[in-house]
């Protein structure tokens, strides 16, 4: 198995929003992957600034050997998208993925992805099986989207409650059949070590599970440090590391017997805009690499 380090902009946003900056971060930290997050470049902002930024973006990667891989929506993008209960809101946000799917080809990357959909708290009571027939159909014309842009294919992520689609492990499942059915190219997963439903069964908590049943399936995995039922986003560090859950060789352990060939593993770190958390960021990120790179090289 071809297993890779890189990592999520999440940690960039707001605090190094300059390509010239969080680009070389990334690499003097040591890692040279990428999952770039529309937060960073939302598609949205006028063409001119798209442009200027892309350029920015490339220019800076090839000058430190930094590569976008896959690009993703983020937090400040967490919203309800294609299962918003208004139709003109969901064909804003198609045409929303369409740009961002040019924005993501011309980047290097090879897919782009988000969380499913975020039913509203009426929906999921009302009209499930409805908001979900019209969460696929805006897969499926963003697929198309996808396509003529160059991406290989596109990818969503699991969440932790059934609002927000994907909770556990036979309902991950059932969505994955639905939206791959006659889907103009796959729809994978992202994986996150952080994520589970803590009403759903043992399993459904437990992310070597996930990673075993899954992983064949997931380009990417979200990676941090986490407590059981909470997902706190904590870097590597030995203090984390000492009282978390995750370790990096059962993960390991967990894709091998999944069958997965060639996964790249994502740093997703939320680090609070307080002290001492903000004056650490830099020793924090250096630790995570350094933990990891007991046990992965690329």
């Amino acid at each position: 198995m071809r297993l890779r380090l890189g990592i999520n902009t999440g940690f960039a946003v707001n605090r190094f929003p300059e390509p010239e900056d969080w680009i070389k971060i990334v690499s003097d930290i040591g890692l040279g992957y990428v999952q770039f997050t529309a937060d960073m470049l939302n598609p949205s902002l006028p063409e001119g600034i798209v442009k200027s930024y892309i350029k920015r973006i490339n220019d800076n990667c090839k000058k430190h050997g930094v590569k976008i891989e896959h690009t993703f929506t983020g937090a400040f993008t967490r919203v309800n998208h294609f299962a918003h209960p208004d139709a003109s809101v969901r064909n804003y946000w198609v045409s929303w993925f369409e740009r961002f799917a040019g924005i993501s080809a011309k980047l290097g990357a090879t897919s782009m992805g988000s969380h499913f959909g975020i039913y509203s708290a009426q929906d999921i009571k009302r009209r499930r099986e409805e908001v979900f027939s019209n969460v696929i159909k805006c897969w499926h014309k963003t697929a198309e989207y996808a396509t003529k842009a160059g991406l290989k294919y596109i990818a969503w992520e699991p969440m932790s409650i059934p609002r927000e689609f994907g909770e556990t492990l036979k309902e991950t499942a059932r969505i994955q059949e639905a939206v791959n059915h006659g889907i103009a190219i796959p729809m994978k997963l992202c994986l996150d070590v952080g994520h589970g439903y803590i009403y759903g069964s043992k399993k459904d908590n437990d992310p070597y599970e996930w990673l075993r049943v899954f992983g064949a399936d997931a380009p990417f995995v979200h990676i941090k440090q986490q407590l059981p039922g909470s997902s706190a986003h904590w870097p590597f560090t030995a203090e984390n590391n000492n009282k978390g859950t995750i370790k990096a060789d059962k993960v390991i352990e967990a894709l091998e017997s999944s069958g997965s060939k060639d996964l790249l593993l994502l740093f997703e770190f939320g680090f609070r805009e307080r002290e001492p958390f903000e004056s650490n960021v830099l020793n924090d990120l250096k630790e995570s690499v350094a933990y990891w790179r007991e046990y992965v090289s690329d």
